[in-house]
């Protein structure tokens, strides 16, 4: 079985998908090498601050932080022989490398990946996550009318859940005395029980609250 080895600068996890800054770039990393595991290679990520001992064992990673420092990594290997030093390398890149074949064309660039990050930054509300990837789209090239789309979308999908239960409300609220129409649409609960709004169950003896 082929086998890739990754050696990664110091990060923060084990991938460096993680936390309010995540670089595209890793993510598509990420990505391509979940997809080199389907194809049945075998992969081995290590990472510097984490795993250093992997780094001193072996020769090739040893050498090239001795020879540029961290500006030498990522460096990947295929079983054994180094193929890429500095960069994260394509899928395409690596497929080849591993005699599988090629992969079907992918859309989700590092374009899509900072438009996908900006509408997350809207739906949680997130001002730093908007601001960096904001920046980090321009740098890339998107434009804002790409940009206002992202968030147009988000904002949508955000507002959706909110106008469903104000017309909810406002539904119940003109149904009529007793409503009625709130207990038509509440869960049905057994003859000992009576639902709660949050979705449990109460006995008749602890009936009455809201939750």
């Amino acid at each position: 079985m082929t086998l890739v080895q990754v050696f990664d600068p110091a990060m923060c996890c084990s991938t460096g998908v993680c936390g309010p800054s995540v670089d595209p770039q890793l993510v598509r990393f990420a990505a391509d090498l979940d997809w080199l595991k389907s194809q049945g290679v075998s992969v081995e990520r290590f990472n510097l601050a984490q795993e250093p001992r992997r780094f001193a064992e072996n020769a090739a990673a040893k050498g090239a932080l001795a020879d540029a420092g961290e500006a030498a990594l990522p460096l990947v290997q295929v079983d054994g022989e180094v193929k890429s030093r500095g960069v994260y390398p394509s899928r395409d890149e690596l497929a080849a490398w591993s005699g599988v074949g090629a992969p079907a064309l992918s859309l989700y660039s590092d374009a899509v990946a900072e438009l996908v990050a900006i509408g997350a930054a809207i739906a949680s509300n997130c001002e730093l996550c908007f601001k960096y990837h904001y920046a980090a789209a321009r740098k890339l090239g998107v434009s804002r009318e790409d940009m206002a789309c992202a968030v147009a979308t988000a904002r949508g999908v955000k507002e959706a859940p909110a106008q469903s239960i104000l017309m909810l409300a406002d539904r119940i609220l003109k149904s009529g005395a007793d409503g009625d129409e709130a207990v038509a649409e509440a869960p049905q609960a057994s003859a000992t029980e009576t639902s709660s709004c949050c979705g449990g169950a109460q006995t008749e003896a602890k009936a009455g609250g809201c939750c």
